[in-house]
């Protein structure tokens, strides 16, 4: 039996210039752990609208299971805005009001959440008090609770972090995040400083840091494991740390050692930016292959 992950939030269409491409965290999230082969659910919602359709059609195309995205007539399915003149600093305009803002609970999702190997969430899908209210209600489940903060200014709020780092089992977080959460818990913005300060005031078994071209870092009750990423020829950074993610929750739930986690989670992570988009179409074996 493959793992099995619940992932939670947000399912969109980033508008670049070129034309729409689905997105959304969660969703990059929930399609790469189902290409590596693990049992996969993503709670979301689109509107009933024609965006909502090509969006279901997309995940239906991966061979991804449609049953927990809810259909919101009220809310229009999300759309974002994107500026990529500079590939390694995308600007996203995230507009709002949109049907995942609205996403409820049901006993079906408390069940299979319950259920799960791992549940993966993060800050933007609860930006509106009505999905935080559902996000909080399933996790009180003890599943291996995974917190990809996934910062977006201006949709987060610290005292919300500060709730779901109380639940949070693992924490995954970017350079940049690490700056803000810094300068909000008043530590020191190393990795070491911050993850100290997190490791004796919230109950989490361990902190991931990516650090994009640099690779990535695990703090684990005072011990940091580091790798330096692979060299690759980059297209975009579209959906590098969600594959990253992804690779990380697969050989973390297979309980690979912490090294061979991060190496697989950073040639997911490589991978994927060569491709351009967040979510190419590959076999596990052509990511391996291809990233050395």
């Amino acid at each position: 039996m493959s793992n099995r992950v619940v992932v939670f939030g947000e399912m969109l269409w980033d508008c670049l210039p070129s034309g729409p491409v689905a997105g959304g965290a969660p969703m990059n999230v929930a399609l790469n752990l189902h290409q590596l082969g693990l049992n996969v659910r993503l709670i979301s919602a689109v509107g009933e609208d024609e965006d909502g359709d090509r969006l279901l059609e997309f995940l239906s195309s991966f061979g991804l299971p449609l049953d927990f995205i809810q259909i919101k007539k009220n809310h229009p399915t999300s759309k974002v805005l994107v500026d990529d003149s500079d590939p390694e600093n995308i600007k996203y305009n995230i507009l709002t009001h949109v049907a995942w803002d609205y996403l409820e609970w049901s006993e079906q999702l408390s069940q299979a959440v319950e259920k799960a190997d791992a549940f993966v969430f993060g800050t933007l899908g609860v930006r509106n008090p009505e999905s935080l209210k559902t996000l909080l209600k399933l996790l009180h489940h003890k599943t291996l609770r995974v917190f990809d903060a996934n910062l977006r200014p201006p949709f987060y709020d610290f005292e919300v972090i500060e709730t779901l780092l109380g639940f949070a089992d693992i924490l995954k977080i970017n350079e940049d995040e690490l700056e803000i959460f810094a300068d909000y818990f008043k530590t020191e913005p190393t990795i070491s400083g911050l993850c100290e300060y997190l490791d004796q005031h919230f109950p989490m078994d361990l902190i991931c840091v990516t650090r994009g071209s640099k690779g990535a870092v695990i703090y684990q009750k005072g011990k940091i494991i580091e790798h330096p990423g692979y060299q690759v020829k980059f297209q975009d950074s579209i959906g590098a740390g969600d594959a990253f993610l992804s690779g990380f929750v697969k050989k973390y739930l297979e309980k690979s050692t912490p090294e061979e986690t991060l190496d697989f989670a950073c040639k997911l992570g490589g991978f994927v930016a060569t491709q351009k988009g967040g979510t190419p179409k590959y076999t596990e074996e052509e990511v391996l292959r291809k990233i050395k």
